[in-house]
């Protein structure tokens, strides 16, 4: 009977292996910077990945003053003192995604450590918070083009994460979040006819109030905008001469980023990198076409 039952128990965790995902490599903290928060249905693991690129905080053009706020803001945190967790909001393509890169590449060296968690698995960011809780090192854990349908209740976690507990964060964490939403929730018309005017105060009804309850939880906005002329000119030459392309930047440079924006409909930071790929690339195969 002993014999029977022990092979059903090896039968049985042979088609529950099949379920469980390979094991990644250890996070070493001391040496890694960064790493993905992967779900699966027994929890989730957490996987160690290389900053995706090199740029740093002087190559966004144009977002002086976000970018300042969120270098005090983390390197308060990374000293001890209080800080607050953020929200990048605003137009696509404005530099939200990449100042967060950036601002691990700059100050990992004086102890910051991210880790990104997708919209998808944030039902398990209690968790993940917990696990973070005891460690020496201080983490930003940092979801990326963060929203919510109507429907959608996997926002309540970051809720509690943010401010809902009777424990709260723990001190060596903050959240840091990009959204084209400010209040990350869609906003309806239905939302404000509960809205009323009483003795002269504006009175949002319960919807508004749960989508704004949200965003109030992040004690620093910073609303990114579309670039000006002017800015998104100085990003291009920016990119351009970043690319090894200074030599050609001129007017004609200059008049063919502008009709770059204009046909895509936006001046933006990722624009000016785009505009600037394909300037450089191009600048460098045309006089091979004549030879």
């Amino acid at each position: 009977m002993d014999g029977e039952l022990a092979q059903r128990l090896s039968r049985l965790l042979e088609r529950v292996e099949a379920w469980l995902p390979e094991q990644p490599p250890a996070v070493d903290w001391t040496r890694d910077v960064a790493a993905l928060w992967q779900s699966h249905p027994l929890g989730g693991q957490l996987v160690p990945v290389a900053p995706r690129d090199a740029v740093g905080l002087d190559d966004l053009i144009g977002v002086e003053r976000q970018k300042r706020a969120l270098v005090d803001n983390t390197r308060a945190f990374l000293q001890g003192r209080p800080a607050n967790h953020a929200l990048l909001w605003g137009a696509r393509g404005s530099g939200k995604s990449s100042m967060v890169r950036a601002l691990l590449n700059s100050l990992a060296g004086e102890g910051l450590r991210l880790i990104q968690v997708d919209r998808h698995d944030l039902v398990a960011l209690p968790v993940l918070v917990q696990r973070l809780r005891d460690h020496q090192h201080r983490f930003v854990v940092y979801c990326d083009d963060l929203s919510f349908e109507g429907s959608d209740d996997a926002y309540k976690a970051l809720k509690s994460v943010l401010d809902g507990t009777l424990t709260g964060p723990p001190e060596n964490v903050l959240l840091y979040a990009t959204s084209n939403r400010r209040h990350l929730l869609p906003e309806s018309m239905a939302d404000n006819q509960q809205t009323q005017l009483v003795d002269g105060e504006l009175h949002h009804g319960d919807a508004v109030e749960e989508k704004i309850s949200l965003s109030d939880r992040f004690g620093l906005w910073l609303a990114f905008h579309p670039f000006d002329q002017q800015a998104y000119l100085e990003a291009c030459r920016h990119w351009v001469e970043h690319l090894g392309g200074a030599e050609s930047w001129g007017e004609a440079a200059q008049a063919e980023a502008k009709r770059y924006a204009t046909l895509r409909g936006v001046r933006s930071g990722r624009a000016a990198w785009q505009f600037a790929c394909q300037w450089v690339g191009t600048q460098a195969i045309r006089p091979m076409q004549y030879q």
